[in-house]
Parts: C-alpha cells; sequence; structure tokens
C-alpha cells in the first residue's frame, strides 16, 4: 500500500510540470541512446546520477539494492554510489531538504523515479543537452526545450558553456546553439568547432538509467514475453497439425 501510494505522489509530482512539453513544443527532439540491456551504459548512468543529480532530486521508489539487478556488487554499491544513507536497502532519498529547494528554485525539484515516461526519454537527452546561458534568469541559465527553466545547468562543467543564436523573428526563427566554452568532456577541434561526443554519450547513459529506473524490469518483462512467444509457437504447431490430421482423417 505504502509503494502504490508513492508511485501515485510521484506520477502527481511530476503532472505539476507538464506546460514544460509546450515550451518545448517547436523545439525537435534528438533520439535518445536507449538500451536497457547495457549494463555498462546504465551503470555509468546510475554514477552520473548520484554524482550530479541526487543532491537536489530524489527518487523515492528506487532503493539502491535494485543496482545490484545492473551488475553492481553490494560492495561498489556502498562504496561508489550511497552518499545519502549507509543502509543498501534504503531509498534514493534526496539529499537536500524540500523547503530549501522551494527558496533556491522557486519549485520543489520533482522525484525523478518515473520522470522518463513523464517527459519521454527523448525530450529528457534534449533537454539535458541544450542548456545556454542566459543572463536575465536567476541561475544564470535556461534551456532551449524548456522556457525560463528554473533548474540550474548541473553538468556544465562537463559540457561548457553554450550560447543562444536566434536567425529570423516571431514563429519562424530559427534558434541554434553554440558552444564557445568547451567543458571537461567536450574537446575543441578544428575551425573553432567542438567533439560534443564523449558528453552525449554521459548524458545518453543517464537518461538510458533514468528509462530503467522508471521501470527496473523492462528487459526481464520482455525476456519472458519471447519465451512465452516461444513456448506457445512450439506447442500450438504440433496441436495444430495432429488436430488438423484428426478432422481431415475420414476425407483422406
Amino acid at each position: 500500500m505504502k509503494k502504490t501510494l508513492a508511485s501515485l505522489l510521484t506520477v502527481a509530482s511530476l503532472a505539476l510540470s507538464t506546460h514544460a512539453l509546450a515550451a518545448g513544443a517547436g523545439v525537435p527532439l534528438d533520439k535518445a541512446p536507449i538500451d536497457p540491456s547495457n549494463a555498462e551504459s546504465l551503470q555509468r548512468g546510475a554514477q552520473t546520477f548520484v554524482n550530479y543529480c541526487l543532491s537536489c532530486h530524489g527518487a523515492a521508489v528506487m532503493r539502491y539494492n535494485r543496482l545490484q539487478d545492473i551488475g553492481l556488487t553490494e560492495e561498489q554499491i556502498k562504496n561508489n554510489l550511497m552518499f545519502t544513507t549507509d543502509k543498501v536497502g534504503e531509498q534514493m532519498k534526496v539529499a537536500m531538504a524540500a523547503k530549501d529547494g522551494k527558496n533556491w528554485f522557486g519549485a520543489t525539484p520533482p522525484d525523478l523515479s518515473l520522470i522518463a515516461r513523464s517527459r519521454g526519454t527523448d525530450w529528457l537527452y534534449t533537454y539535458l543537452r541544450t542548456f545556454y546561458r542566459d543572463d536575465t534568469r536567476p541561475t544564470g541559465w535556461n534551456n532551449l526545450v524548456f522556457d525560463k527553466v528554473g533548474m540550474p545547468h548541473v553538468l556544465w562543467e562537463l559540457q561548457g558553456e553554450q550560447i543562444l543564436h536566434v536567425e529570423g523573428e516571431g514563429e519562424h526563427a530559427k534558434k541554434t546553439l553554440k558552444l564557445v566554452k568547451p567543458g571537461t568532456l567536450t574537446r575543441g577541434g578544428e575551425n573553432g568547432q567542438f567533439d560534443n561526443h564523449e558528453y552525449d554519450q554521459r548524458v545518453g547513459d543517464l537518461v538510458n538509467y533514468l528509462s530503467y529506473m522508471a521501470e527496473p524490469t523492462q528487459v526481464k518483462r520482455e525476456q519472458i514475453g519471447y519465451g512465452v512467444l516461444l513456448f506457445l509457437i512450439l506447442f500450438l504447431i504440433p496441436i495444430t497439425y495432429l488436430l488438423k490430421k484428426e478432422y481431415w482423417r475420414d476425407v483422406h
């Protein structure tokens, strides 16, 4: 009962900010590299989540010991991923108090347990890669798919700093982002271009983990589904053949 109530509260908290989807409706979304069977990607995503997201956002429906399902040992979880508790069976609770979050950002940062289902993985993947510098915002950051976002760019040291370039006016204005200051995961190239591949991969791993966290049993569910289909095929073919022989026995 408590788990069900927690899930409902999580969905409700995410629904409060669904206007963000409309805010980014005119921005084409990039395809997120989601692969729930890639354990290494999920592990990297979990590490990024606890290092950069868990200080403000919680994941109350997820427990640390579930990370063993993606190939981590209990010792690895305790030594590398647990900063807000010392019990591996505890929920992934936020380190920041809800009151502080509301005071600092204008609203309490939502729980991220079901964020991938609420927003969609493509939205999240594009959102985390389209922050840009905006001195008019309290945090100094804005976002291409979520205009006037209250969240700061927590991954800016990895990505660097982007600026917004607008061509045209009104509805037909073309908005593009230009990386002007590289981060630790964006390297400079020729002609002032930057290589974003490493940063995009890190964000992809994070979104992959957020997708997994929203449905940890997805891989197992699909495996069971394939097994059931295979069983039905192997079972029905001989049964169908025997029934056909029985029905047509007198005719032949």
